[in-house]
Formats: structure tokens, sequence, C-alpha cells
């Protein structure tokens, strides 16, 4: 195949360019061929008088011929349940500790810049140790709900109740009160906080009776300043590393070598000579 030659003027100066025509061949044939066969397929099922079978969707709950307002009711739960499903990774994700750990994950591979630690890495070692943070919250919710409405000892809205409250009393133990008032007072249930008694006199609030819908987001930006806090912590030992490491070289006169590529190493290496890893994970589980 010759190649074809064009000209194009571009300020006053003119451009030679040549295009290879024989790249071009191969698309171009697969293109064509791809509408032959679709036109010869349709062709051929006008002919024949054929169409394309719509298949028959049709969901029925039941037998399809008895339909009381319970069966509708059932529907309805049901509905709700798969929905409910969808978006149970977001609600394990806000209610559980994994804010707290994962943010504090991230302050620390940002701290010693090292960018190459995967971030499915941070991810998944956030997860089980949230697993291992939930674990007798979990256990918990299994032995009251999940069990006994396993086998039809009780319905699922005792379940359900069952299972928010240690769920509730977790979150409720990790919220500062200032945050808990700031949204009790925006949603105006001030009045669903009790104050009770002991045989001291002492008294004590009760949060039994506070929504959810309060609680989780005073919950979620108390976790927030607490990641904050020591990530604020994780930063100072390693923006010493790198003001010695800049001063150093400054000092030598090199100029134009990067300091975070010289810090890096002796930043690995005073996170292994204090055994970093055990002390973060220590940190993080007993701060639940």
């Amino acid at each position: 195949m010759e190649k074809v030659k064009y000209y194009f003027k571009n300020k006053g100066i003119i451009h030679m360019k040549k295009i290879d025509l024989k790249k071009f061949i191969k698309p171009i044939t697969l293109i064509l061929l791809v509408f032959c066969v679709i036109s010869i397929s349709s062709k051929v099922a006008y002919a024949t008088g054929d169409t394309m079978p719509i298949p028959d969707i049709n969901i029925s709950f039941g037998d399809g011929n008895t339909k009381t307002p319970t069966e509708y009711v059932d529907n309805i739960k049901l509905l709700l349940v798969l929905t409910v499903l969808t978006i149970l990774p977001s609600i394990l994700i806000m209610t559980t500790g994994f804010i707290r750990i994962v943010t504090v994950l991230s302050f620390f591979k940002s701290a010693i810049g090292a960018t190459s630690i995967p971030r499915q890495i941070i991810i998944g070692l956030s997860l089980f140790l949230t697993f291992f943070v939930m674990a007798p919250t979990f256990s918990e919710i299994n032995e009251k709900a999940v069990q006994p409405y396993m086998k039809e000892e009780i319905t699922m809205d005792v379940a359900i109740d069952n299972g928010i409250k240690p769920m509730r009393a977790f979150m409720l133990k990790q919220t500062r009160v200032k945050d808990l008032k700031l949204f009790l007072e925006a949603g105006k249930v001030e009045d669903t906080v009790k104050v009770d008694k002991d045989a001291e006199g002492k008294e004590t609030y009760n949060y039994d009776e506070v929504p959810l819908y309060v609680i989780v987001p005073a919950f979620v930006i108390s976790e927030l300043r607490t990641a904050f806090e020591i990530g604020f912590l994780l930063f100072i030992p390693f923006i010493l590393v790198d003001i010695v490491t800049a001063s150093v070289l400054m000092s030598m006169g090199m100029f134009m070598l990067p300091p975070a590529m010289i810090s890096l190493p002796f930043k690995l290496l005073l996170f292994v000579l204090v055994d970093g890893w055990n002390l973060l994970s220590q940190s993080l589980i007993l701060g639940f």
C-alpha cells in the first residue's frame, strides 16, 4: 500500500506529514463485517416473520390467588430488608471503630511518606482490626438477636431491638457529651435524655431513648476528632526527622537533593526500631 501525502499550512510555513493507511485496514474490515452480519440477520428475521421474544416477567408472592393485608405487609417488610442490605456496608462502617482506625492509618501513611504502601493493605488491616475491636459487641448481638431469631424464639421486631442495644452502648461509650449535646439541641430532642438518681443521690444520664439518628453523627465526629489527635501525635517524630534531614542537606550545600527521599529510610528505620506496628495497633485497640 502506497503512502498518501498531504500538505497543510501553519503560520505561513508548509509542512508535510505522511499517513500509513495499512493500520486502518483491519479495523475498517472488522466494522464492515459486523455490519454485514447484522444486516443479513435482520433480513432473515423479517423474511421469516419471526420477532425477538420478550420475556414475561411476573413477580408474585404466595399462590397468586389470595391477597390479604397481612401478605402485603410481609412483602413490604421484605422489600425494606432488601433495601437495608444494600446500604449495610455503609452502616457498619459508620457505626463501628473502622472510622478511627482507617483515618489513623491514613495519617500514618502520609506522615512516614511511604506512598508505596498499597491502599488495599490499609483498608484490609483496618477491617481486621475493626473485627477484633467489635468482636464482643458482635458476639452479644449474635447471642441476643440473631440466634434467638433463627430459632424462631423471638420476632423480627424484637430481634432488631436486641441487636441495636449493643451497638448503641458501644457508640455512646465512644461519643463525647459535647458532640451528643450538639445534635440533641439541633434536633430538639433533649427530652429523650432521662436523669436517674442512684442510692447515694448522684445524678446519672440515661440515653436509652435517644434516637439513632442523633447518636450516629455524634459518634462519627467524635471518632474523627480522636483520630485527628492520634494523627497529630504520629506526625511529630517524623516531622523532626524531616527537619533534621533538610538542615543537614542545606548545610552540605545539597539544595537539589530532595530531603524526603533521604529522610524516608531513616523514618522507616526509626519506626522498625521502636516496633511501631505493635505500638500503633496496641494504641488503636486499647483506645476502645
